[in-house]
């Protein structure tokens, strides 16, 4: 079950204007905090990855409001693929996806053929993946071999005044990070 919406439309636009000037969020997901920024903006999604003290090898999650926003990594699938991925979503399922024609930049996918990609029931990841009109980073907001933050008191603590904003909210109703599902040999990873 998601978490109501606590944003206002001021919130929500001050935090896509945050994400379209390069900078770098976080806020409340299905079981987490994220951190977030805008997937094609190299310096911001570095950021991120420096915060985390993250390989850029491993890749990144993106998460969309809509299958429309991320339509454009279905539609070279065969259908079977889209379909499997399709019914995992909107929900708390990250699908491993190729990436066939590669539209998404390595410095988010990693060193890996395919994308993570989730399509979100969260209110807050709806309202800032919406307001800024497509996809963004979602990555666990914590530095690596540490626990990921689960109210802003701990995202506070962990990054301090290293991030452009906290986007207020309440996390969902999950009690673990989504599950990691690879859509061509239909083993879960995570």
């Amino acid at each position: 079950m998601a978490a109501p919406n606590p944003l206002n439309d001021q919130q929500i636009q001050l935090a896509c204007s945050t994400i379209l000037q390069g900078g770098v969020i976080a806020y409340p997901t299905e079981a987490v905090w994220g951190l977030g920024c805008d997937p094609w903006n190299l310096q911001a999604v570095t950021r991120i990855l420096q915060l985390k003290n993250r390989p850029v090898e491993k890749g990144l999650i993106l998460v969309a409001a809509s299958v429309e926003q991320i339509r454009f990594l279905l539609d070279p699938l065969p259908e079977p693929l889209q379909l499997a991925a399709l019914s995992h979503w909107p929900g708390p399922v990250t699908c491993l996806l190729p990436d066939v024609n590669q539209q998404i930049p390595e410095w988010v996918r990693g060193s890996h053929s395919s994308i993570a990609v989730r399509v979100s029931e969260h209110p807050v990841v709806k309202a800032l993946c919406e307001a800024a009109d497509m996809p963004l980073v979602s990555t666990s907001c914590n530095p690596a071999g540490e626990e990921p933050a689960r109210d802003a008191e701990q995202v506070g603590h962990y990054f301090k005044d290293q991030l452009d904003q906290i986007v207020p909210g309440a996390l969902g109703g999950n009690r673990k990070p989504s599950r990691i599902i690879d859509i061509v040999s239909g083993k879960q990873l995570r």
